[in-house]
Order: C-alpha cells, then structure tokens, then sequence
C-alpha cells in the first residue's frame, strides 16, 4: 500500500488526509483494494458510529479511492474489494456521507458481480429516501440497469419503487424501469394501476410509460385486458398527437390477443377512420356494448340458476320453465342497458348464443366518424398539410436524428430555455443552462449560466432534434413542445420567409462547420470551465457536481483554491502601459492581491468575486499581437487585464477563476432565498 495510504488509515491520520487528493491516480491505483480492506476493517469497529474521527478519514479515504478508480478505469481490478466494503456497510447499517460514495461506481460494477448486488436490492431500493440527489440519481441508474437486464428480481421491490413516484425527480426513471419490470411479471403491477394513473394525470409526458404498463398487465388475462383497453381508449380519444402511436400499439396488442372483446371486428375499426378521435369513439361504443353483453350473460346465468335452485326446492321440473333469451331482455327494464344502446328495440336483434350482432352499431359510428371528420378537415387543411411536412420527416429521419443526438450530446448542451430578442444586429438567442443534479455544492442550483448566441435558428434546430431524440414517436406541429419552438421561430423570421416546418425540413440534422461554430462560442464565453459532460449521467453537470471531491477545498474558509504570480496591465499615461508582477491569491469569495511579488506583502483592495461580470480571455486580435497568456477580469467598476506564466497556467487560472465566481453568486441566491 502507498506510504500515505498506510499513514492515513493505520494511523487514523486525519491531518494528513487531504494530501491523498495530491497523488496521482496512476500511483496509487494499484494499491487501491489493499486500501478499500483496511477501510472495511476500520468500519467493523465497535466504536466507529461513535468515532467522528475514524468516519471523517473514512470519507476521504472513500472519496479519494473512487475518483481514482474512475479515473483510471480500474473498476474490474477493484470490483471485489469495493463490493465486499458495500457489503459491510450494508450488514453493519452504515449511512455517512462516505458510504453513500460507493453507490457511484455501482452502476460500473453491476456487470461484473450482479448475483451480490441482486442480493442487496431490498436494501438499496429503502436506502433512496436517505440519499442526497447526486447518489439517488447513481442508484437510479443501478435500478435501471437491473430492469433492463434482470427486470424479474426487481418485481419484489414494486411497492417500494412506487412509493417514490412522487418525488418529482426520480418519476421519470423510475417509471421506466417499472415498464421493464411490467414486460416480465406484469401480476406485480396490478394492484398499482390505480396509483400509475394519477402519476399519469399529474404529468402527461410520462403517461406513455403508464399506458405500456397497463398493455402489460392486460395480457394476463380477459378480465384485465378489458379494463387496461378502457383506460387506453379514454386517453386515445383525448390526448395530443404523440401519445397515439403508443396508444394504438398498446390497444392493438390486447384486441389481437383477445379478439372477442370487440367481437373480431378490431380489424374493420383501425381500417375504417385515419381519425383517433374517431376510433376512440369506436372502440369505447365497442367496449360498452361488450360490458352489457357481458352484464346481461351473466344476469341470464344467475337467473337460470336461481330457478333450477327454486324448482329443485319444490319438487317441480324446472326445463319447461327456463326462459329464452328474448324473454329475458324483454323482461329486463329498459334503464339497465339503454344507455349503451342507441338503436330502437327493434333493430337490436339477438343471436341463439345471447350476443348482439354490432353491424349495424359500426354502421353509425363510422358514418358519425366521417361527418365529424369532414368537419375537422374543412378548417384545418392546410394547418394539416404543415403538420404532415414534419410530421413525416421526423417519422422517416428518426433513427438518423437519434444517433446525431447521441453524438451531439457529448458536445453540445442543449439549453433548457430560450429567449429571443431584437439587438440592433438583428435577433438574439438568451439561452438558460442549468446543471440537473443540484448537488448540495452546485454551482447553478438556484441560478443559471446565461448566453446570448446570434444563431437563433441552428439552435432552435437543436432543441427540436434533442425532443425528437428523447421521443419514442415521431413529433409533429400540433405537439405543445414543438409549438413553443415554432413561436419563438416565428420571431425571428421577415414576413415571407421560410415556414418552421418547411425550414426543420431542409435538412435531417446541422452542418458539421455549424455546430463547430456553436463550440468556438460556448469556448469563448468559458463555459466549458464551468459544465462537463458526465458519461455516468448521461447529462451536462456543472463543475461541482462533475468533481465532487473538489467541493471541499473550494468551500473550505480561508483555503487558497489557487495562488502565485501574475503579471497586471497597470496604466499610468494614455501611451504608457507596463506590466507589474504581483503575487495573487483565490479563496474564498475574494481574489486577493499583494502589492508586490511576495504573498507576505500588505493585501492590496481585493476583488470581490460577487461582483465580477465575466472572466474572458483577450480579444482574438489582441491575442494575435503577443497576448496569448492573458485574459480579464470585468467588475461593474474597472477591469482587470493579468497574464500568467504559459499558457496552462493561463488556463489554470481561468476555471478557477470562473469556477470561484460561480459558486460566489450561487451563494448569494441561497443566503437571498434564505432571507426570502
């Protein structure tokens, strides 16, 4: 084991703690299990719940040993040992911060040993309530990655994972992973139905995965296909566009399993309207007529019953008093089926086996069908012509969009607003970023990275492919998402110019030198110093977030984030500029600067970081005249032109910098919320 590692956990030294971060990964990695089992054993002592020391050296250790795993890709080779410390954890109900730490490579570790974490899913699955956001969405990622494989070992842990729906920021993932679960044993969704629906009406982005859900349980048997298609049919006849394509497949599935529900005739329904409305209309009249039937076979039993029980009673041969069909529905009164029968007595004629033929019944309701379709399409033709423009692109370009979007999200983020707005250089993008992990350090949890982009168009194009992307269906105009993307289009646009449909439609995906330009900009204005792409995530996560080990020594009071010697523009003349070395420090919410070169030097005005504007490199002309090391500093009141030693340092300076002004003003809009 490394000399630090042995002082660090033989000792108990948590002085020496934080020099681990210090070492580099690839000289530490091979000793990282030997450091994972000293761990457990410290763990397993009796006195370690009360030991604040042992559970601080604990975290560190933890922390500094997964990110070096990470790192170092060396999560085969540490598997066992991070396991087996789980399981100690697990046995022995540890829940520090540090503990919670392991659930980030457990997602990595899940191909290799999933027998051990099957195992454990019970215990996991209760943990989520306990977790902070960044180490629930880990443990998400855990559960999903078990229903997409094992989706049967989850079935156990249906009324837990239900139980979490209500948290906002997990009931997207979760019903997915309920989905796959429903695939596999959909008895175990059964008696949730009910819970799933409200989920759905709550929110009707995600009433996709509750209507997969109840085709799933449908399938057990006719009973309960019965009662999913009567759900699916009401959202088909009131739901926007999107959803129809799941709904159909979903109704499909049953109505071909169980034909006699709409009594062979599903076929002749899907054929005779391209309207959903229309077919809802159908399907529910269908499902209606098949409820009495199925009422009135049952009255029809029930009442033989009690008369063979009533003649036995009395001694009397029952045969010549069991009355026919038509006697039964003669004698039914009137109000216990007219509501689901619209033709007069004499055209619902009965077959010898009881059932109502619903020729006629079909009749009527494609002729309705057609009338109202007639209706809707004398005002809405050439809405409908637009619509059908995008509509089929998207349908014929999906799989095309899909793999763009994977490549695109690694390096460009998609903004989660958007603004346009008239410049006097014509019309501006103000674009919102946002990190989605609100980690308890994030730098953009009450606040967000602003840019104002003069490419409205291309990144419109953006948010339409990334919905796409996300969609399992093909989008079209009258989707309220693309509706939002088409107004602010619209905004942009002189009178004449190219439609947002015919304008989506011109090409599949941007052009390679487009999306290099995007890049330049989102470079120039730094914000990769402050959001990196997370492959764990599957998501843009600000700086803190990303970097979670970091997130002590920047919050830590009076701990340098970065110091040493920069060279500052000072003017004395209009014609005379010199460069003066002074030796700076970034702590805290200041950058402090001494009059001199050496730090122990009397501190000059510092900068308060909350009222930095924005940290920039030199313009590109000036960089070209021999500037390539500096960069400023803009406050409401002067700027601020340093240069450091190369380069790198340059660099260095600049995402701490940026990263340091963000957390500053992230701190400022808690202590306002607070206050609030």
């Amino acid at each position: 084991m490394h000399q630090l590692f042995s002082q660090v956990l033989g000792q108990r030294d948590l002085s020496r703690a934080g020099d681990l971060f210090s070492l580099e990964d690839a000289e530490i990695e091979d000793c990282l299990s030997q450091a994972l089992d000293q761990i457990k054993a410290i763990s397993c002592s009796p006195d370690y719940l009360t030991n604040d020391n042992d559970q601080a050296v604990v975290e560190i250790c933890i922390t500094r040993i997964t990110t070096a795993i990470r790192e170092t890709g060396s999560i085969e080779q540490h598997s066992t040992a991070l396991v087996g410390l789980w399981e100690s954890c697990l046995e022995h109900n540890l829940t520090p911060q540090g503990n919670h730490m392991l659930l980030r490579v457990l997602p990595s570790v899940y191909p290799r040993q999933p027998d051990t974490i099957h195992c454990h899913l019970g215990n996991l699955t209760a943990m989520m309530s306990q977790l902070d956001s960044p180490e629930q969405q880990h443990l998400i990622r855990l559960i999903q990655m078990v229903a997409e494989q094992h989706p049967l070992i989850l079935s156990p842990q249906v009324p837990t994972l239900v139980s979490y729906l209500e948290d906002q920021s997990l009931t997207e993932a979760l019903l997915g992973a309920l989905v796959d679960v429903s695939q596999a044993s959909p008895s175990s969704l059964v008696s949730f139905l009910p819970a799933l629906r409200i989920v759905g009406q709550q929110c009707l982005t995600l009433l996709g995965h509750v209507a997969k859900i109840h085709g799933a349980v449908g399938i057990i048997s006719e009973t309960h296909a019965h009662s999913s298609l009567i759900y699916l049919v009401s959202l088909l006849g009131s739901m926007e566009h999107s959803f129809h394509h799941t709904l159909l497949l979903e109704i499909r599935a049953l109505t071909d399993r169980y034909p006699s529900l709409l009594g062979g005739c599903g076929k002749d329904i899907y054929r005779m309207s391209n309207s959903f409305t229309a077919i809802a209309r159908l399907l529910g009249r269908r499902l209606e007529e098949s409820t009495a039937v199925h009422c009135r076979s049952k009255s029809l039993a029930l009442h033989a019953v009690r008369s063979r029980s009533i003649n036995s009673d009395t001694g009397e041969d029952g045969e010549g008093l069991e009355p026919s069909p038509d006697n039964i529905f003669s004698n039914t009164p009137v109000n216990s089926h007219s509501e689901n029968q619209e033709a007069p007595a004499s055209e619902r004629k009965t077959t010898g086996d009881g059932s109502v033929p619903i020729t006629a019944a079909l009749d009527r309701g494609v002729k309705e069908a057609e009338r109202s379709q007639s209706r809707e399409k004398e005002g809405e033709n050439e809405e409908h012509e637009e619509a059908d423009r995008l509509f089929v692109h998207l349908r014929d370009n999906m799989e095309t969009i899909r793999e763009f979007c994977k490549d695109m999200a690694q390096q460009i983020p998609t903004p989660e607003q958007c603004v346009i707005e008239d410049s006097n250089r014509g019309c501006v993008a103000k674009l919102s970023f946002s990190c989605p992990l609100k980690g308890h350090y994030c730098l953009y949890a009450k606040s967000c990275f602003n840019l104002t982009s003069r490419q409205p168009h291309l990144w419109i194009h953006i948010m339409l492919l990334h919905l796409q992307g996300k969609s399992s269906v093909p989008l079209c105009s009258r989707d309220k998402c693309v509706q939002r993307l088409a107004s602010l289009w619209e905004k942009t646009q002189l009178k004449g110019a190219h439609s947002f449909p015919m304008a989506m439609t011109q090409h599949t995906t941007p052009h390679r030198k487009d999306l290099d330009t995007l890049q330049i900009q989102l470079e120039e204005v730094r914000f990769f110093d402050l959001f990196g792409y997370s492959e764990e995530e599957g998501g843009w996560l600000c700086f803190m977030c990303n970097n979670p080990e970091k997130a002590t020594v920047v919050n830590q009071e009076g701990q340098p984030l970065i110091e040493g010697k920069l060279k500052e523009k000072q003017v004395r003349w209009k014609f005379i500029k010199r460069w003066k070395t002074r030796y700076f420090t970034l702590a805290g919410n200041q950058l402090l600067f001494r009059r001199g070169k050496s730090k122990d030097e009397l501190d000059d005005i510092p900068i308060e970081l909350s009222k930095v504007q924005s940290v920039k490199v030199v313009a590109k002309k000036r960089r070209d005249r021999g500037l390539p090391r500096a960069f400023e500093i803009f406050t409401d009141s002067k700027t601020y032109v340093l240069k450091a030693q190369d380069e790198k340092h340059a660099e260095e300076w600049l995402q701490c910098i940026n990263v340091a002004v963000a957390q500053a003003r992230e701190r400022e809009n808690r202590e306002a919320t607070t206050y609030l």
